[in-house]
């Protein structure tokens, strides 16, 4: 048996007597993510790059959750953690098959660069419904659930590998992210842009984390002194990779270094182990012209080789290797995912049109571009599901009256038909409308008009959005069924806010749901279950009313520090039922709120806990630190009991000092923030309790 193969060391004793047997080429060769065979070693081939945001993506078949922003919206930490848990389990299954059969391709191994833990710090960012949204706890907890489940509970072998990324501050411009400096103050940083990075490093142990494009305050993220710096504070021991061509980007855009050997030799100095992309080829060169050590190579090397080793690729068995490979896209599976849909789905307003009573109607029009859109159900970074459920699919299967259906027109062009005029499909979803009971009109965007920068259809913003309304055709279409006066539910399906210049009877904002929206969609509208998500994000009147993109202080910005500019707050969403918080209690970091459901309904809801501190350091508007989704029936009680980090009691001043510089605090309790708007909206209130400390 070799040293590396003797599991009774420990990662690190195998990983440093690996690279010990390679030559410093052989150890080049490890470092980019297409890395080398090393048949004298027993070493495959392997490719590091796989995606696994909401299941495993790009590599066939998959069980395909809601995006990330929609499993945000669920704020449920335990079936977050089991999207995830899936997703690895279906990892481990397609992994052994395929190393089985010699296919080493991009996506098709354990590394699974998910989560995004960015903030969601401006709604024009077209990657934000990669995101957990725009709070940091929220984010954090969410991170870490999904890390949990994606790395497994085993003692000794990693189930997959997470990676925690873009380190940091890294949420747009798209079209400027190769050349771009985001300047965040200290407190910013501390406060906002690094604790979610932090609980996922510390608590979580997220086995990697990845640089991000820009520069932040003037260094590569990928080769930052100062964020590097946070790593070793923290005790990160795993491998820190590059965005994928990131490095290349030093030299060409950033202008910090001069040759590809430079850019590779900042790099590998400061920590960046492994390049997603092409730069690492030079570093033999970079070596060669004392820009770098072998001993800077090693380094690198082994912190790689240690994860594989962690991994259990070199092990004879791991507790994974029973997993069969039906388990991909089961039918267990596939009713979590639907699960999460369910639980996910934002009901914004509802003047009473919802439920929709089967046997009052007899016939239902289903209008819209996304009304029978796979594309409406994926987001991006996803995989390939065996059966889509489309909104239309869905309302027809749970419906037993007449659908009527009509595609209403394009996403975003003027016509449907190149060869026809402008407007080509408007009057036949006038027609649908006027001879149904009810319409239920399915607009929004999908991940061809938002997204990163060189994956969507957007030529002219990268992926971000230039404002939150809806393209033109889709106003005009919702502006013509709005006039013919039938009940209207709109459906939006878009990762991020979009704000409706005509207003429907009924919203609900479906994010992108996964492959069982359109029956999770169908079972809200029809009333067997009750909507239940809350907003991660605040949804604003205005892009123009916003900070501009390119600035990144968090003044004007997100619901812990601006009450102007909002049309539905941070953690806004109705329900059927109506939950109230009667009381709450606090002591010894534990919150007692007593809840109820006085409605009609059964219904799950979401419990939050804000925190307002009185001193000066601390952010203008009350925080999150702490949520529990619930379930009641209709005239149900219960008390529940919900941890209060001790971080919620301290503050961050300008020099990005964390401490605890208060000593009265209020604790706010309630299914929405304690604001005047989200409690108006809602028509219930928050309770309270003070705390002295």
């Amino acid at each position: 048996m070799k040293r590396y193969e003797d599991t009774s060391l420990s990662a690190q004793e195998r990983a440093e007597a690996l690279v010990d047997e390679m030559t410093v080429e052989e150890m080049v060769g490890q470092l980019k993510y297409d890395a080398d065979a090393i048949p004298r070693l027993g070493i495959p081939a392997y490719n590091w790059w796989n995606e696994g945001l909401h299941g495993l993506a790009r590599a066939g078949t998959a069980t395909m959750f809601p995006q990330a922003i929609g499993l945000a919206a669920m704020f449920d930490t335990a079936s977050t953690q089991q999207a995830a848990d899936i997703t690895s389990t279906e990892a481990r299954a397609k992994y052994a098959e395929e190393s089985r059969h010699g296919d080493r391709d991009i996506y098709k191994g354990l590394t699974l660069w998910s989560p995004n833990i960015n903030i969601f710090r401006d709604p024009r960012w077209g990657r934000g419904h990669e995101t957990f949204g725009e709070d940091p706890f929220l984010t954090a907890e969410l991170g870490k659930a999904y890390v949990h489940g994606l790395q497994g509970d085993d003692e000794h072998v990693l189930k997959t590998a997470a990676c925690a990324k873009h380190f940091a501050v890294h949420s747009g411009p798209e079209s400027l992210r190769h050349s771009f400096d985001a300047t965040a103050s200290p407190k910013d940083l501390e406060e906002t842009y690094l604790p979610a990075f932090e609980a996922l490093v510390k608590d979580a142990h997220v086995e990697s984390v990845m640089g991000a494009y820009n520069r932040v305050n003037g260094e590569a993220s990928c080769a930052s002194s100062f964020l590097m710096g946070k790593l070793k504070e923290w005790g990160f021991d795993g491998y820190f990779v590059s965005d994928c061509w990131a490095i290349r980007d030093f030299h060409e855009n950033h202008h910090l270094t001069e040759t590809p050997e430079e850019s590779a030799a900042l790099a590998i100095r400061s920590g960046c182990d492994l390049n997603c992309g092409c730069t690492y080829q030079r570093l033999l060169r970079a070596l060669n012209q004392g820009l770098i050590s072998p001993e800077e190579i090693r380094t690198a090397c082994v912190h790689v080789m240690r994860t594989r080793i962690r991994l259990g690729m070199f092990d004879r068995h791991t507790p994974y290797d029973s997993i069969p490979y039906e388990v991909v896209s089961c039918r267990t599976h596939k009713d979590v995912s639907l699960h999460c849909a369910e639980q996910s789905m934002v009901l914004l307003k509802n003047s009473g049109v919802l439920p929709l009573k089967r046997d009052a109607l007899r016939t239902i029009a289903v209008i819209g571009p996304n009304s029978d859109s796979r594309a409406a159900l994926e987001g991006n970074y996803c995989g390939t599901a065996d059966r889509y459920v489309t909104f239309l699919e869905g309302i027809e299967d749970a419906f037993p009256g007449r659908v009527l259906y009509s595609e209403g027109c394009h996403l975003y062009q003027d016509r449907v038909s190149n060869l026809a005029l402008a407007g080509d499909r408007y009057a036949e979803a006038v027609t649908a409308a006027e001879h149904a009971d009810a319409v239920v009109l399915c607009l929004g965007l999908d991940a061809t008009l938002e997204g990163e920068e060189g994956d969507t259809g957007n030529e002219f913003s990268s992926g971000d959005k230039k404002d939150l309304r809806l393209p033109e055709s889709q106003r005009i279409l919702l502006d013509k069924i709005r006039q013919t006066g039938k009940p209207l539910i709109v459906v939006v399906a878009a990762g991020s806010a979009i704000t409706l210049d005509t207003e429907p009877d009924a919203l609900i904002h479906a994010w992108y749901p996964g492959s069982e929206g359109g029956k999770a969609l169908a079972e809200i509208l029809f009333g067997e279950i009750s909507p239940s998500g809350k907003l991660p994000v605040t949804f604003y009147e205005s892009a123009d009313a916003l900070p501009d993109f390119t600035d990144y202080r968090m003044q004007g910005r997100t619901y812990r520090y601006t009450r102007d500019n909002v049309r539905y707050p941070f953690g806004y969403g109705l329900t059927y039922g109506k939950i109230v918080c009667t009381g709450v209690t606090y002591a010894d970091g534990v919150a007692e709120v007593t809840v109820e459901n006085a409605g009609a309904w059964d219904t799950g809801d979401v419990v939050q806990l804000y925190l307002k501190d009185t001193c000066p350091q601390a952010t203008p508007f009350p925080s999150l630190y702490g949520f529990q989704r619930i379930f009641l029936k209709a005239g149900e009680r219960k008390v529940y009991r919900i941890a209060v980090p001790e971080r919620a009691f301290t503050a961050v001043d300008a020099d990005g000092t964390r401490k605890q510089f208060g000593s009265a605090f209020t604790l706010y309790a309630g299914t929405c923030q304690p604001d005047e708007k989200s409690q108006t909206l809602s028509g219930t209130a928050c309770v309270s309790c003070e705390i002295v400390r």
